[in-house]
């Protein structure tokens, strides 16, 4: 048996498209209790750009005032050509640097608003990927539920008209049969631990 060559790929063959050259687009989501399901987001979303495509970003509970900016990429992203971000949530942090836990009726409904964001996008949007960030992680603080996000794949599945991207803590079973791509990010050691504490640039 002839050996391989060096550097040829030695993996499975791969499918090439169906005929006809048809996109097919499909759901991601990544989750866990690691770090790095924003940054695969905003990767992946970056690439996305680089390639010449449209890209929407709606952002749960990752407040912005319209003054204080918490999140570092999004000075970034909003001077990239292509991109829409829709941040929601309330602020968190607070002006003595300390940050706001539990659920308040304002944080429900920015959770609901960008539901409502993401509903329209999916039926009218010019985009061609879509990253709901945090959205898992929304309904695992009862900002939102379960069947608020596998009513948007209902009406994602209607008509595929981009790639979809979900992220945040916590899958589920019935989820995890509809997406077609998962991919847990598992914590296997963090600073966190030793009381490092988040850091702008690399946290937020």
């Amino acid at each position: 048996m002839a050996k391989d060559r060096p550097g040829r790929a030695t993996g499975p063959r791969v499918i090439p498209p169906a005929e006809g050259g048809e996109k097919v687009h499909q759901v991601h989501a990544y989750y866990g209790y690691g770090k790095g399901k924003t940054t695969c987001c905003v990767g992946l979303a970056v690439r996305a750009l680089g390639a010449g495509h449209r890209v929407a970003l709606v952002q749960f509970d990752k407040g912005y005032d319209g003054v204080h900016e918490h999140y570092s990429e999004r000075h970034v992203l909003r001077k990239l050509k292509g991109i829409d971000l829709y941040p929601t949530g309330c602020e968190r942090m607070m002006p003595d640097g300390s940050f706001r836990f539990g659920v308040v009726e304002e944080d429900v409904k920015e959770a609901r608003r960008g539901l409502e964001i993401a509903g329209r996008l999916i039926r009218e949007g010019e985009q061609d990927l879509l990253v709901l960030d945090e959205i898992l992680a929304a309904v695992v603080y009862d900002l939102l539920e379960q069947e608020d996000v596998m009513r948007l794949l209902d009406l994602y599945d209607a008509k595929r008209r981009c790639e979809l991207v979900l992220s945040g803590h916590k899958v589920w079973d019935a989820l995890v049969a509809r997406v077609d791509l998962v991919t847990e990010m598992r914590k296997v050691k963090h600073y966190y631990a030793r009381g490092t504490p988040a850091r702008e640039g690399i946290e937020f």
